[in-house]
């Protein structure tokens, strides 16, 4: 236990003798502290230079002093003298010149000047009282007596001291002992009896006791005020015997009251027991109705009069983050946040008794755009009116339709481009033959042109140089080029047209997409501006995911298309600040493989997003593109693989295309989705 908490726990007695003891023995020592400091002060300030003073006139006997500045050994001879007196700490005597003759020292070593003159100089640093004599000499220079004083006390003060110290000290702890028998007599033995007395009323019971009135002190007062409370005890417990009688003739009369209450209560048990088995029914019946309500795939909300929350199912929750119990009786605008902008519909809906519907809004839901169509329905009943607000997510059915216009184009297209390439094909060939026979009736290496040439008299060499000053083997060469476009546009709309009827193969994506980058990086046009084979390409392959059932050409021309695109999106950003960036992703997304060609360029708005798959749509300037790109890819990936391709871009953020394609055993159509779905 701590030293002040067993201080804290003493009687009151002795804590008061504890202090008593305390003070005397701190004044016995200020006071023994006090008189050691002024003897020594006196000492040093009065006694020591008396004393020094009074050795000087000893000393200055002129017969003694010729003598001692005779020689080194007469100065010692006369410090000899000196050596018993007891306050003097050290001597030294110089002799004319000034220089130490000799010197005494008693206890420890003192630094003595060596010179006279350094006296001054010594005397500055030292505390002891100190003094020089002059030793005059008849015709000769005066000699110096340096007398330093001592600064302990006498052993007799000390022991005078110490013996005045023990007197005192017995004085005092006969003191003590006579103030420690009056404490006990006036202040300890009150309160021992006092507290006797209060043991002796809890142990007995008995409120009758009083305490003795003592003097006219605290205790005194505290024994009146304890006779007091006594008093008031007694009286209390007699009005308590009283109000026990009365409370025992009220139980009695309780008793044939609670008879009664019997009868009552078992009236009242058959009552709750027909209200519980009704509540257990109507428990049920709300537990089946909200296992309906969370079983449905909408988000449904009921709301009062007052747009407050009273129905919230699991869907609701999922699709806002809030959990039903902190749902419940709230404003939906704090409940449901993306429905604030909606309040002036729910309180039409509520006002009017009308259904309001809105076809579609667009939230953000794990970091992904979704699309919900919203429902408000009035709610009439007991329970006064109300809205009633169903969301349906409508993300899947919008990109099915979009999927289904989409191959609805590609279909009226396609029989379009079979007809349109047969009847471009023959004009184009014989534009590509006659641009080959000209080249032919122009070369000076077969002889039937020079024999011709000759024939009009002509020189073969002064045509070409006539033809090459004009340019015109350029323009054949352009003729050339533009037929070979054209030649390639009618071989992407037979593609287009032709059903796939080839076999799948399994085809290892991560080896398709390497191979596609090699061909874009092989590409002269990609390259300006943009690198493949540097660290651009980003590869983020599934380890899961094994080879896909698919045609690798048609894939490869696929990816090769999403490449070109993405490289010409980074080019055209007009801040190089982010580097350019393309990522290739494969993931295994059961029943799908998935493959994502994500890209950092300047992306597309979304009336433009919604036509890149329309055949001879392109944003690209005139000769740059033919808009068959990602029709072709599409038609290839939807038609020939019975996958889906969809595009997903933000205007200055970049471009992210997704290919699913049907893994092995799980190939379903588009339209087949479609019809399920509607």
């Amino acid at each position: 236990m701590p030293l002040r908490q067993r201080l804290e726990n003493l009687p009151v007695g002795q804590k008061l003798l504890a202090a008593l003891l305390v003070l005397l023995t701190t004044v016995l020592l200020v006071a023994n502290l006090t008189f050691i400091g002024a003897a020594y002060w006196i000492s040093q300030e009065s006694m020591a230079p008396q004393a020094l003073q009074t050795i000087g006139r000893l000393v200055s006997n002129p017969s003694l002093v010729s003598q001692a500045l005779d020689s080194p050994q007469a100065a010692e001879a006369l410090l000899h003298e000196l050596d018993s007196y007891s306050p003097l700490r050290a001597a030294a005597i110089y002799d004319g010149p000034g220089n130490r003759m000799a010197q005494l020292q008693h206890g420890d070593h003192l630094n003595l000047p060596e010179r006279f003159r350094h006296i001054e100089a010594w005397r500055l640093t030292e505390f002891r009282s100190n003094q020089v004599i002059d030793m005059p000499r008849p015709g000769a220079a005066p000699g110096h007596l340096l007398l330093v004083a001592s600064s302990e006390l006498p052993v007799a003060f000390y022991t005078g001291t110490l013996t005045a110290s023990l007197g005192i000290l017995t004085f005092s702890i006969l003191l003590w002992l006579i103030i420690a028998r009056q404490i006990k007599r006036l202040i300890t033995r009150p309160i021992h009896e006092l507290e006797e007395l209060s043991r002796q009323v809890t142990r007995e019971e008995n409120y009758a006791l009083r305490a003795p009135r003592g003097n006219h002190d605290e205790i005194g007062s505290l024994a009146e005020a304890f006779n007091t409370m006594l008093s008031r005890i007694e009286a209390r417990e007699q009005q308590l015997k009283r109000a026990r009688d009365d409370s025992q003739a009220a139980y009695d009369q309780a008793q044939g009251l609670a008879e009664e209450t019997r009868h009552t209560n078992r009236k009242l048990e058959l009552e709750v027991q027909v209200r519980s088995k009704i509540e257990k029914k109507l428990t049920g019946f709300q537990n089946y109705l909200n296992s309906i309500i969370d079983s449905m795939p909408s988000a449904l909300i009921a709301l009062d009069e007052q747009l407050y929350v009273t129905q919230w199912n699991q869907e609701a929750s999922a699709l806002s983050g809030t959990p039903l119990d902190e749902a419940l009786n709230q404003p939906i605008f704090l409940a449901f946040e993306p429905l604030k902008p909606f309040l002036p519909q729910l309180k039409e809906t509520v006002e009017q008794h009308s259904v309001t519907k809105i076809e579609r809004v667009t939230w953000i839901k794990d970091d992904e755009a979704r699309h919900y169509a919203l429902t408000f329905y009035p709610l009439m009943g007991g329970a006064g009116r109300g809205v009633v607000i169903r969301i349906d997510d409508i993300s899947q059915r919008l990109s099915l339709e979009e999927m289904m216009v989409q191959s609805e184009k590609m279909l009226s297209v396609g029989g379009l481009a079979a007809g349109m390439a047969h009847e471009i094909n023959n004009p184009l060939g014989a534009i590509l033959h006659n641009v080959q026979n000209i080249r032919r009736r122009l070369s000076k290496e077969l002889p039937k042109n020079l024999e011709y040439a000759q024939q009009a008299g002509i020189d073969l060499d002064t045509v070409n140089r006539y033809l090459q000053s004009r340019e015109v083997p350029q323009l054949l060469d352009g003729i050339q080029q533009a037929g070979a476009r054209a030649a390639k546009i009618v071989t992407h709309m037979l593609s287009f047209s032709r059903r796939s009827n080839r076999e799948m193969a399994p085809c290892d994506l991560p080896a398709l997409i390497d191979q596609a980058v090699d061909i874009a990086g092989n590409d002269f046009d990609l390259t300006i501006g943009f690198d493949f084979k540097g660290q651009a390409i980003i590869r983020q392959f599934d380890p899961q995911l094994g080879p896909v059932p698919g045609t690798a050409n048609e894939l490869e021309q696929v990816l090769l298309n999403l490449l070109k695109n993405a490289a010409q999106a980074i080019h055209q950003r007009e801040n190089d600040s982010e580097p350019g960036r393309i990522t290739l992703r494969t993931r295994l997304n059961p029943p799908w493989a998935e493959i994502q060609v994500e890209d950092n360029g300047v992306g597309m708005p979304e009336h433009i997003r919604k036509r890149t798959f329309e055949p001879f749509f392109t944003t690209k300037e005139i000769g740059q593109g033919t808009g068959l790109g990602l029709s072709v890819s599409y038609f290839i990936i939807t038609n020939n693989h019975k996958g889906q391709m969809e595009v997903q871009s933000t205007p200055g953020a970049g471009t992210c295309v997704t290919l699913r394609l049907p893994l092995a055993g799980s190939q379903t159509a588009l339209p087949e989705l479609s019809k399920a779905e509607s």
